[in-house]
């Protein structure tokens, strides 16, 4: 637990932020490195005795980050060697091949995701140290339990046949009339498909916090499984995935979400509920798909940059950086 949260954490590129370019500091950056990890391991007995530093061993504040450690506590040579992964520099026993940088942020994506829901199931378990990593890594600006809600209570309602007789479980009026088994309403899980924005204008952090917003939505909400479609100005990729890591991004030409959304409405079973998640640069459809209620979710690229406003009859709803 302690080398993978090295590599969790970045510390290899953080290092390269700092300035940690030669062994001593490399070094020094080692052991602060540690501190960070260790004061969340501590609790569960989970210290290392050969990387034990701790955030007073160095003669820093307990829950700081290891930049906070190099740049105030006092210095040090360093005790044992973390690896690569704890300063980004090459040792002789590193493999010739290393995971994809999109693959890795992906695997952070997922650790995050997971410390969140087992965080909101069992509160309490997780050091608040790892609970602020998740946050910061996989931060969701909006509501989407709230703003699914509704749209699919809307989605249910219009569309014919969305609640249903089934045999599964008897009626509550069973009892009423004898020798006769009567089936009992269900109301199934709304389908929701996902358009992901995959054009020239969504650079590698707005599809970062795209695919964060995937992954809360698959975990936040009681959508646990759903197409995702990367979309530019034609649908390159429909991939069906319970969580963002399986997600095919594919694209990088021109815009039009109008594609997307007329894809979305033709899969079957056909959804209810279409989220596109967009940097809001593209032409929209005149009008909905029939019977098919539409959130957009807009990627905002701060002030530089401020998007074209969202057709009426979607519900609009902006994630800012």
């Amino acid at each position: 637990m302690h080398l993978l949260a090295h590599l969790l954490r970045e510390h290899a590129v953080r290092a390269e932020v700092v300035g940690a370019a030669d062994d001593s500091a490399r070094g020094w950056w080692n052991r602060c490195g540690d501190a960070e990890i260790n004061d969340d391991l501590l609790a569960s007995n989970l210290v290392p005795h050969v990387a034990s530093d701790l955030p007073g061993d160095l003669g820093g504040r307990q829950g700081d980050l290891a930049e906070r450690y190099y740049q105030s506590a006092q210095s040090g040579p360093r005790r044992w060697d973390c690896g690569s992964g704890c300063d980004g520099g090459g040792r002789p026993w590193d493999g010739p091949n290393g995971i994809a940088r999109d693959q890795a942020e992906l695997l952070r994506l997922g650790v995050a995701a997971d410390i969140q829901v087992h965080d909101s199931r069992e509160p309490g378990v997780f050091p608040g140290g790892w609970l602020r990593w998740a946050e910061a890594l996989l931060p969701s600006k909006i509501d989407w339990r709230r703003a699914l809600a509704a749209e699919i209570r809307r989605g249910l309602a219009a569309v014919s046949g969305a609640v249903d007789y089934s045999y599964r479980r008897p009626s509550r009026r069973a009892d009423s009339i004898a020798d006769v088994i009567l089936p009992s309403l269900r109301r199934p899980t709304p389908e929701v498909a996902i358009v992901c924005d995959t054009s020239g204008s969504m650079h590698d952090a707005l599809l970062a916090r795209a695919l964060a917003e995937v992954e809360v939505i698959l975990t936040r909400t009681e959508i646990r499984h759903a197409p995702v479609l990367a979309v530019d100005t034609e649908v390159h990729a429909t991939t069906r995935v319970t969580r963002a890591a399986q997600v095919r991004l594919a694209g990088g030409g021109g815009t039009d979400m109008g594609a997307g959304i007329d894809a979305a409405s033709h899969l079957r079973p056909r959804p209810q509920v279409i989220v596109v998640l967009t940097d809001g640069h593209t032409p929209w459809p005149d009008r909905p798909p029939p019977n098919t209620a539409v959130v957009v979710g807009v990627l905002s690229d701060g002030p530089r940059r401020a998007a074209p406003p969202t057709p009426e009859w979607a519900r609009a709803v902006t994630i800012s950086p």
